[in-house]
Order: C-alpha cells, then structure tokens, then sequence
C-alpha cells in the first residue's frame, strides 16, 4: 500500500471522517448521490428552472451547432479506470431509455466511456501537460507503470448503478462495496487515496477540481434546448415543463429497474451490475480528455 501522507491527503479525511469503516464509506457515497439527486430534481422541476446547463464546448465539437476546426483548448492529465463490457452494457441500455424522451441529448461514445479515479491537472496548455509527463515519466521513485498497475495488486469493488444527474449531465454512478470481513477494508476510496500519494510521490503537484465521494462515469450531456422548449406568444423559446418532468420520471424508471436488477445480486453470482476495479490496469491519460479523449501516457520518456 502507498505511504500515506496525512491531512495533506484529501481523500484521507473522508477514511478518518469514516472512522475507517467501508460501511460507513459506502453510506457516505450513497448518501451523496441521492441528496445530490433530489436537490437537482427539485431544482429541475421548479417554476424557475430556466433549461439545461448547455455545454457550449462540446457544442462546438459535436451536433448541430458543430464548428468545423475548433479545438478544445483545455489539456488535462487524469487517471481513469475504463468500465468492462458488462458495464458498457447497462450504460447502453441507459443510453438508450434516455434517448426515448430525449432524442437529441449528446451521448458518451461507449468506448470514450471512464471514471476519473484522479484528476492530476486540468484546463492547461499542451506545453504545461507537456511538463507534467515529462516529470512523472522521469520519476525515480514511481514510475507510470506502477501508478497504472496498481489497483491489480489492490483491488475494489463497486456496487449499485444507479443514474445521477444534473442540470448539465448525466451519469451513472456506484458505491465502493463493503463487507463485514475486516481483512477486507479496502475500497475504492482508499484506492482513490493510494493513486494520489503514489502521484505526489513522483514529484507532480495534484490540482483536481473536486473530490468529492463519487464514483461516476459521465454517459450525456445537454448540447442544446431542443425537445425540451415550446414556443411563447412572443416567440421566444420557453421550458416545456411537461416533457421536463418526462425525463426526470423517465430516469427515476431506470433507477428503479437497476435497483431491482443489480442492487441484491451477491459478490459470488457473476459480474452483474459489480465493476472489479482492478481486474485491468488504470490509464493514465493527457489531452483533451473531457470527452473521453486525449491520448495515454507511455510509461518511459520517447526517445524521439
């Protein structure tokens, strides 16, 4: 297990806040998500809600307002673990309910599909990422290689999709598994702790944006308005309050039906709705990934 590095770990105090119980770090995830959930719904649905969170980057990149030669220019370095194709499947199926009340939603392509296990940087320019490779690949304490291959040697488990959301996105989410084995502690959160202090081990400073107990992949986002408006008197688009509530019933119906799937099926059944975090390397990522792009990071310097 990587050397932790106290207070100055910020998934440490969650384990500590924890008491260092999976239990308790599993109540913790799953409370997140669904108070998140019902906050989101309730602001959705309210009289004021004005439209979706339209990401007008990706706006640019992909469907109909398209920009032919722009180019995101945000560059990141980011850590993922990429689902198995039993995982991609439920998010299929996902994908494809959504689309049933909301055909024009952008959808995650199933193979730029991940969850960030740690965001190193993010927002930077390619000679600024550039810099951060080059320090990490020139390690002499902990080398890529090591960072990637890690959780093989200590795996987790998560548990119970289920889809979040919000005004902007959605994803589907899990908890880390828990057992009343105490040999059998470990979890992803702690995994999450290990990645960063096996990260700042190597000389890079860790700039993550949030890190907050989540363990989500992104599978849609909001690109546009449109399915979602009706037109005014003054011809000015306007919320469509029904077909919004549809969507929202329409996700609370997918949770329910993975609920009922893939929440009791016990750890020695088979995959089901369990993602072995662990069963292949991480991916250490650079680029312009927040779309599943970008490019991986090789575990030596080139030579070119």
């Amino acid at each position: 297990m990587a050397t932790t590095s106290g207070d100055d770990n910020p998934f440490e105090l969650l384990i500590g806040k924890a008491n260092n119980n999976p239990s308790e770090l599993q109540s913790i995830y799953g409370n997140h998500r669904v108070g998140r959930n019902s906050q989101q719904s309730e602001k959705i649905l309210s009289e004021e809600f004005a439209g979706w969170s339209v990401d007008n980057i990706l706006s640019r990149l992909d469907g109909p307002g398209k920009e032919e030669g722009f180019v995101d220019p945000r560059n990141c370095l980011v850590i993922w673990a990429r689902p198995p194709p039993h995982v991609r499947e439920i998010i299929r199926f996902v994908q494809d309910e959504l689309k049933t009340v909301a055909p024009a939603i952008w959808l995650m392509p199933l193979e730029n599909l991940h969850t960030t296990v740690l965001e190193v940087a993010h927002s930077l320019t390619e000679e600024e990422i550039e810099t951060l490779v080059q320090t990490l690949q020139s390690s002499t304490t902990v080398q890529p290689a090591q960072i990637a291959s890690y959780p093989i040697a200590h795996p987790t488990r998560l548990i119970r999709p289920m889809v979040s959301f919000d005004s902007a996105a959605l994803a589907l989410s899990f908890v880390p598994a828990a057992t009343g084995d105490p040999s059998q502690s470990y979890t992803y959160h702690h995994l999450r702790r290990d990645i960063w202090d096996l990260v700042r081990q190597a000389k890079l400073p860790v700039a993550s944006r949030y890190v907050v107990p989540s363990a989500h992949v992104t599978i849609a986002r909001f690109i546009s308005q449109d399915g979602f408006t009706v037109e005014g008197e003054d011809e000015a688009d306007k919320v469509d309050k029904h077909q919004v509530k549809t969507f929202i019933d329409k996700i609370g119906e997918i949770n329910r039906k993975l609920e009922s799937e893939y929440w009791s099926v016990p750890a020695d059944a088979g995959d089901g709705g369990q993602w072995l975090i662990g069963r292949e390397a991480l991916v250490i990522r650079r680029g312009r990934v927040w779309y599943g792009g970008g490019e991986d990071v090789p575990p030596e310097k080139s030579s070119i």
